[in-house]
């Protein structure tokens, strides 16, 4: 895969001839021949790899003050240095600053090639060390919101204890999520924790993954998430998607914590703590009869009720802040700000796809977005549904001549277009338009009858 690197050195001779070859490996390279330049190219868009000249004829901005910066605010860019100079105290300083090695002039190509190697490897393996350290531990529940502290207390509380615990609430609402921070809060958090699905459409493929199919004479053994989940926490996402048969044995495990592996006849002892969670109404499939109610009352000993978004909208800001931090890394993208005006804006949609929703908008601004050079998110960036209708500016050549007009009737005139504005953004829609714009539904409505606002009235 094409990486794209950044060369800096004063020589134009040397810029290019390291450019050259480093093209013809499949490349893709960008030169500076001042440190100020070099900067500018990182802020446009960081490299995956750094080529710098030690002295660039610029006391302010020499190899070893840009190496300085750059660590400050990239220290995971991997920097190679390179000099016609070179001392080795000059190396040193370099190694003791964050590069990674340091190339004397004139060089072989052949060296060349092999510290560029050797600097992108590395990196790559740090950057996938830290996206497993990230995985494999839970993120915090994001948002201030009384809500999510009342989920975390209940966390603190259960987390350390043994007992199984069901997650309810709609689609997008981070349960996988809820279940992670209860396993990290346990005496179990050393162990593994394992989510698994329980939508298929074949049902004897439920079975040997949760409980292992034994080995025959032709085939090995395999084992089950019941049994690779031992001393950890298995999660068991949308339970009531299980069949009756496979339901029928996971209460049978549950009571007597042992279980046969499929086609197997010896007993099989696990030590593990299950949690299970469910965007439908579970008493509702109790009473149809597609689930079954011994298995939600043993899975049910605790249950935490997980909000939708809507009911915790003062969170947005803080979830757009650390979707913006982790996305911006996962895709490589400049990170970007969502602006008061946009923030506010996503307050006042109801969120039907949650939090998933939420990482998605997110997600598109800071990739599809035609304006991603700009650093603050725009409400036009975002999707029509939560744009509502055309926002109506409030045309300059349309303005009275306010110099004839009392301050009293001026401001009327602006409440009214302000108004009419916002009503039309939100094609009507009276409730998003008072939360919007900081008032009570009630009072929104009284100041429209005051100012004789014409509109469209629609409350979908």
């Amino acid at each position: 895969m094409s990486k794209d690197i950044l060369i800096v050195d004063d020589e134009p001779d040397i810029r290019n001839l390291v450019a050259e070859i480093l093209t013809d490996e499949g490349n893709t390279c960008r030169t500076a021949a001042t440190g100020e330049k070099a900067l500018e190219e990182i802020s446009l868009r960081q490299p995956n790899l750094l080529i710098l000249d030690v002295w660039l004829g610029d006391p302010k901005y020499d190899g070893l003050k840009i190496l300085e910066l750059i660590k400050q605010t990239n220290p995971d860019l991997p920097i190679v240095m390179i000099s016609g100079h070179g001392t080795v105290e000059t190396a040193v300083s370099a190694i003791k600053l964050g590069a990674y090695d340091f190339i004397e002039k004139p060089f072989k190509t052949e060296r060349l090639l092999l510290v560029v190697s050797r600097a992108l490897e590395a990196a790559n393996l740090r950057r996938e060390n830290h996206y497993l350290k990230e995985e494999a531990s839970p993120s915090e529940m994001r948002g201030k919101s009384p809500l999510l502290q009342g989920i975390r207390k209940t966390i603190e509380k259960v987390g350390p204890t043994n007992s199984r615990i069901f997650l309810a609430g709609p689609a997008g609402v981070g349960k996988e999520l809820a279940a992670r921070e209860i396993h990290a809060k346990s005496k179990r958090a050393a162990g593994p924790f394992l989510i698994f699905y329980c939508k298929s459409d074949c049902e004897n493929s439920i079975e040997e993954q949760l409980f292992g199919v034994e080995a025959t004479a032709t085939t090995q053994r395999k084992l089950g998430l019941l049994e690779l989940a031992h001393g950890g926490s298995l999660f068991l996402e949308e339970i009531t998607e299980l069949s009756l048969d496979v339901q029928a044995k996971l209460v049978r495990f549950l009571h007597e914590q042992t279980f046969k592996r499929v086609g197997g006849t010896q007993k099989v002892v696990v030590d593990i703590r299950i949690m299970a969670g469910s965007k439908y109404d579970v008493k509702a499939a109790i009473e149809a009869e597609s689930f079954r109610e011994d298995l939600y009352y043993r899975l049910n000993v605790i249950t935490l009720q997980l909000p939708s978004l809507k009911e915790h909208l003062e969170d947005i800001p803080d979830l757009v802040s650390y979707f913006i931090e982790r996305l911006s890394r996962q895709a490589g993208v400049p990170k970007r700000q969502f602006s008061e005006s946009t923030l506010a804006l996503m307050k006042t949609y109801d969120w039907p796809g949650n939090i998933n929703e939420l990482r998605n908008v997110v997600e598109r601004a800071l990739i599809l977005s035609p304006a991603a050079n700009d650093t603050l998110v725009s409400p036009d960036e975002l999707p029509p549904e939560l744009r509502g209708g055309d926002i109506s500016s409030l045309a300059a050549q349309n303005a009275p001549d306010f110099l004839s007009m009392t301050l009293r009737e001026a401001r009327e005139y602006f409440e009214r277009e302000y108004l009419l504005a916002q009503v039309q953004k939100f094609a009507g829609n009276i409730s998003r338009t008072a939360s919007f714009v900081g008032m009570e539904r009630s009072a929104l409505h009284r100041k429209l009858r005051q100012l004789q606002v014409e509109r469209k009235r629609s409350e979908g």
